[in-house]
């Protein structure tokens, strides 16, 4: 099975605000995508962009919370 492909032409990025205004390695997130969470490299913003289930980045989140 293949994914569907996620227009994310008019996403509204933004970095983590624990990135410094000098463009260090980040990364962006999109917000607003229901049930799904884009990621892309602050860098190179017209690369591919990772798309994670909601579900999956709640996790990854929780858990780099944790420790």
């Amino acid at each position: 099975m293949r994914a569907a492909r996620i227009d994310l032409a008019d996403a509204r990025w933004r970095k983590s605000t624990y990135s410094n205004g000098q463009g260090g390695d980040c990364l962006e997130v999109a917000d607003g995508i229901s049930g799904a969470v884009p990621v892309r490299d602050s860098k190179n913003p017209t690369g591919r962009s990772l798309v994670f289930p909601g579900a999956a980045w709640t996790a990854f989140i929780d858990g780099v919370r944790r420790d």
